[in-house]
């Protein structure tokens, strides 16, 4: 390395090795942008290996893909003219090239989790970059919050590198306490075009329609950007067709290394290359040749639904920073052209950045990885876009069923699943799988679930077809397209647990189980009626076609579901023997309350999920049951439940007016839907006997209510807002309060106020009453709150009227000094 020239190299990020060093000795976070092709994945590392701060330790990049993460170690062994392995190497999942010399470690995200978990304070790490980090993968969020946590509280030492060409650097910035450094690299010009927008229905055929023309308008490789495997393969057979002089690749992440390989290099006789590839081509990867881009303006991503449990593929535009990225492509090596479908409307509508995979993707590992490294609130982690807590509950919940959480702790059985470099699902299908010795059959289920389904379409949901083909590969060598790439994980399942493949035939219950300890909430029971529908544990409902093998069978322990909205679709199944199924049987209580019905109902449900085979009547009732029942149901439904009657209403209107008034003296904020939403904190001692809507209705809240109040409290209720105030009549007359502390309302004869000067108040004289003013029939005849001035001027006007409705009442000249009345009083002879 002490001969190494970044200089010779004559890449753009060359001017910025100096301020990087600088800033990485004096601070222990940074940031680097710098566009594609400027060198800073592969002579940025090897410029910052002799480093003093390094002290000799380890520099470990990371990259969101495999092929980059091969193919970028590659090219830096090559740069220091040494084989891989030496002082640089890579680590894949089950693949390596590393030694002891090896100084520079280029791996995928998730490989860095598992190095954390093993060794807590990364001793042998000196710096870890993190590459193209604007792809917001899963893997590196939660590997930068981890690399936070061992930087702030154990090796303030560690320095973090992050590297984007597109990415808000500035919130990234403000997070890390970390310096920006920017290098404009050496990106040639691209000449942006937007034409005609490709149909959604039709992606594959409408691009590739475009891209005929302008291979006659252009020299050079194009790279042609589909959201999937199924529009890249409609394309390439249009433009096999069309353009039989060109060679068209595919490029995506299920190929082989050859595969991809022969979509990234030059074609070997010069021919041009059209390259048809996913987003898997927008960073990292270098395509040689590319001179034109025609991107279609559509991605695909996993979005997972909690609600659901299930993930499923969505397509979707593609954010600002996707396009630039892939317009980008052209400009590498040379002046491009890029060519857009889509107008430039809909450009100024697309995001500014793609959305974290965090919000969209299963968090059960990431729930898992976290309870080992000892995170009981995940939220509390310093993130850059925090978990949706309503994912991180339904992963918490998952992780429950599967027994590697128990009260939200983790088990041992979780720590041996954490163990095993798999989704937590899989990982506990393997574990039961060994204790029953079903190990071999378990691997290649666990391989077939992970891979592309190697069978045509309309081949069947069960997969011990798949099996079946697998075993047949194994055992004579009857190939189909992508089992070898199948066999190639299984055999890597097989030396993890040190078993021998097996190659019978299978028994195709027994793969049903093993599938029902993976998804627990998938077993399926056929639904009434010969309609091929079925009832998962979950409570979805899904379908198969009535003509597959699977669709007369009794009961399913479903691996693939997709999402949709009402009737979901199964994709890949194993019938299941209910006997089989006693493990996973679980006796539930249920206690609910159902106002239709007319109170509580009380059984026993013998269960899977939310398939119930079985009740029986629940006798005795348990009476903590019954009561957190009830207390469900007034909080769901306790305005229909409870009476609220006007005594009860006023009851609550008092309090809130005081707590309006004197927001010192610390009253409860009463309404009728916060008061039934805490139901358990003032309502729980009067509930032993109920069982009956009726009940309900005869509990006497206005009593209940005042006695939940403290001493001091009802004390200051009577004195400060009495239901009553007494009149000169010698009346008591009930007080009319209203919502959120408005004026109370005092509804009172006007013979019964003869002698009363001043308006009445009340809270120690703060609050002046609206006196509604009645005629001796009861009738509304002056409203006021200044009753000095209504005896002054009001009230001449008003007698007239009542002398003249009611001349058998005495109405006086001054009111003052009269006696008031509460019935008829009559006049003087």
């Amino acid at each position: 390395m002490n001969n190494f020239d970044p200089l010779a190299f004559d890449l753009p990020v060359a001017e910025i090795i100096p301020s990087v060093k600088k800033s990485l000795k004096q601070s222990n976070s940074l940031i680097i942008q710098a566009p594609p092709g400027a060198g800073k994945s592969t002579l940025l590392p090897l410029a910052l290996l002799d480093e003093p701060w390094l002290n000799e330790k380890k520099i470990i990049l990371l990259e969101p893909r495999r092929l980059a993460t091969k193919s970028i170690a590659q090219r830096m062994a090559s740069m220091l003219g040494e084989e891989l392995g030496e002082t640089v190497g890579y680590r894949i999942r089950f693949e390596s090239a590393i030694s002891d010399k090896t100084r520079l470690e280029v791996i995928t995200e998730g490989i860095l989790t598992r190095m954390l978990h093993q060794d807590n304070a990364l001793e042998d790490v000196g710096l870890v970059i993190f590459d193209e980090f604007h792809e917001r993968n899963l893997f590196s969020e939660v590997a930068l919050a981890l690399s936070r946590e061992v930087q702030d509280i154990l090796r303030p030492d560690l320095r973090i590198l992050i590297m984007s060409a597109t990415l808000d650097a500035q919130k990234l910035s403000e997070m890390l306490n970390a310096n920006v450094i920017q290098s404009q690299g050496k990106q040639y010009p691209v000449e942006i075009q937007y034409l005609q927008e490709a149909d959604e229905y039709a992606i594959g055929e409408d691009t590739a329609r475009q891209v005929i023309p302008l291979t006659k308008k252009h020299e050079g490789d194009f790279l042609v950007f589909l959201p999937g495997q199924n529009e890249i393969k409609k394309a390439g057979e249009i433009l096999k067709r069309a353009l039989p002089e060109d060679v068209i690749v595919p490029l995506y992440g299920q190929l082989s290394s050859s595969e991809q390989q022969r979509a990234i290099l030059p074609h070997p006789s010069g021919k041009r290359k059209i390259v048809l590839s996913t987003d898997i081509a927008e960073t990292s990867l270098t395509i040689e040749g590319i001179r034109v881009v025609v991107d279609s303006g559509f991605a695909k991503s996993n979005r997972f639904d909690p609600r659901s449990g299930l993930s499923r593929l969505v397509l979707h535009r593609i954010s600002k920073d996707s396009a630039d990225q892939r317009s980008g492509r052209s400009g590498r090596l040379t002046s491009g052209h890029s060519y857009r479908l889509w107008s430039k409307g809909t450009q100024s509508q697309l995001l500014d950045y793609r959305t974290p995979e965090i919000l969209e993707a299963d968090l059960t590992s990431l729930v898992l990885d976290m309870r080992v490294w000892g995170k009981d609130n995940i939220q509390e982690m310093v993130w850059l876009t925090p978990p949706p807590s309503g994912t991180l509950a339904h992963s918490e919940k998952s992780l429950e069923e599967l027994g590697a959480l128990e009260n939200g702790q983790i088990t041992e059985h979780g720590k041996e699943i954490h163990q095993l470099p798999l989704h937590p699902r899989i990982a506990h299908m393997l574990l039961f799988a060994k204790k029953e010795g079903q190990l071999a059959l378990a691997t290649d289920i666990a391989a077939i679930l992970e891979e592309r389904d190697p069978l045509p379409q309309n081949s069947g949901v069960d997969i011990n077809l798949r099996i079946e083909a697998l075993r047949k590969y194994r055992e004579r060598g009857v190939s189909i397209a992508r089992i070898k790439k199948i066999e190639k994980v299984a055999a890597q399942y097989r030396k993890m647990f040190g078993i021998k493949a097996e190659n019978q035939a299978v028994d195709p219950w027994q793969t049903g189980l093993l599938l029902a300890f993976a998804y627990p909430e998938r077993i399926a029971a056929a639904r009434p009626g010969n309609n091929a529908q079925f009832q998962l544990s979950n409570g979805k409902i899904a379908q198969i076609s009535h003509r597959d093998d699977l669709a007369h069978e009794s009961w399913l322990a479903v691996a693939h579901v997709d999402a949709r909205e009402g009737m979901g679709k199964i994709w890949l199944a194993a019938p299941l023997n209910p006997k089989d199924l006693a493990p996973l049987l679980k006796i539930k209580e249920v206690l609910i309350w159902d106002r239709k019905k007319g109170g509580l109902i009380a059984h026993s449900e013998v269960r899977i999920g939310a398939i119930i085979l079985g009740t029986r009547p629940l006798n005795p009732i348990p009476k903590e049951l019954a009561k957190k029942a009830i207390i469900e149901a007034i909080e769901d439904d306790g305005e229909l439940l409870l009476d609220w009657n006007e005594e009860v209403m006023q009851l609550l209107y008092r309090v809130q007016s005081l707590k309006s008034w004197n927001s010192d003296q610390n009253w409860p904020d009463w309404s009728v839907k916060k008061l039934c939403k805490k139901a358990s904190e003032w309502l729980d001692p009067y509930l032993g006997s109920i069982s009956k809507n009726e009940d309900l209705k005869k509990l006497n809240l206005v009593q209940i209510l005042t006695h939940s109040l403290d001493f001091e409290h009802q004390q200051l209720l009577i004195e400060l807002a009495p239901d009553r105030i007494e009149v000169p009549s010698g009346s008591k007359i009930k007080i009319q309060y209203r919502p959120d502390g408005e004026f109370p309302i005092l509804s009172v004869r006007l013979q019964e106020l003869f002698g009363l000067i001043d308006t009445p108040r009340i809270n120690h004289g703060k609050i002046p009453l609206i006196i509604e003013m009645l005629s001796p029939g009861f009738k509304p005849v002056q409203v006021t709150q200044d009753l000095k001035s209504f005896w002054s001027n009001g009230y001449f006007e008003v007698k007239k009227e009542l002398k003249r409705r009611y001349p058998k009442h005495f109405w006086p000249d001054n009111p003052l000094e009269s006696e008031a009345v509460r019935g008829v009083k009559k006049k003087k002879a």
